[in-house]
C-alpha cells in the first residue's frame, strides 16, 4: 500500500466512522472494504494503526433490546423480582399467620415493617431516579423518608373511604402502591437504558 492510499483509506474510515457510526470494527471493516479494493486483513490492521496512535476512537456499542421482557430476565432488573417478592411475602404473612402465632408472628412483624417503611418509599425512589444519580446512602434515606410520607397519606384516603383504616385495606393499599411504583420504575429504567 503506497502513501496515497494509506491517506486515502484513513480519510475513507474517518468519514465511514462519522457518517453510518458502525457499532463494532468487523462492521467498520466491511464498510471499507465496500468502499475500496484493499483486502480485509489490510483495513483491519490500518484501523488497528490508526486507533493507536490516536486518530480514532473505537468503542463498541452494546446491542440493546428495545422490548421490555428480555430486560427483565437481566440481572440489571433483579431489585425489581426482589421487591415483588417481599411484596407477595407480605402479603402472605399478614393475611396466613394469625397475630397469637409466636414465634412465627416475628416473620409477619418484620415483613410489614418493611412493607410499610421501606417498600413503598424505595419503589417511588426507584420510579423518580431510574439510573444511578444517587448512592446508597441517599436511596435509603429517600426511601424511609418517602415511605413516612406515603402511608400517612394512604391512611388518611382510607379513611374516607367505606372501608376504613382496618389491616386489610391497608395491606392491599400498600401492595398496589408499591407494586405500581415499582413497575413504572422498571419501566423508566428500561427506557433510560436503552436510548
Amino acid at each position: 500500500m503506497n502513501d496515497f492510499t494509506e491517506d486515502t483509506l484513513t480519510l475513507t474510515i474517518i468519514q465511514l466512522i462519522e457518517d453510518k457510526k458502525p457499532r463494532n470494527l468487523q462492521q467498520l471493516v466491511n464498510l471499507a472494504k465496500e468502499k475500496s479494493s484493499i483486502p480485509e486483513q489490510k483495513i483491519f490492521e490500518h484501523v488497528l494503526r490508526l486507533q493507536s496512535q490516536g486518530r480514532i476512537s473505537l468503542v463498541e456499542q452494546p446491542t440493546r433490546s428495545q422490548k421490555l421482557a428480555p430486560y427483565l430476565k437481566t440481572e440489571k432488573a433483579s431489585w425489581y423480582w426482589v421487591t415483588i417478592a417481599l411484596i407477595m411475602a407480605s402479603a402472605i404473612a399478614v393475611f396466613a399467620i394469625p397475630e397469637n402465632a409466636y414465634p412465627i408472628v416475628y416473620l409477619r412483624h418484620v415483613l410489614s415493617i418493611i412493607l410499610v417503611l421501606w417498600l413503598p418509599g424505595y419503589s417511588l425512589i426507584k420510579a423518580l431516579f431510574p439510573q444511578k444519580e444517587l448512592d446508597n446512602i441517599e436511596r435509603t434515606a429517600l426511601s424511609i423518608g418517602m415511605s413516612l410520607a406515603l402511608v400517612p397519606i394512604t391512611g388518611l384516603i382510607l379513611h374516607y373511604t367505606p372501608w376504613g383504616i382496618e389491616t386489610t385495606p391497608v395491606t392491599l393499599s400498600l401492595l398496589a402502591l408499591t407494586a405500581i411504583f415499582a413497575t413504572a420504575a422498571i419501566i423508566r429504567e428500561h427506557q433510560t437504558k436503552t436510548k
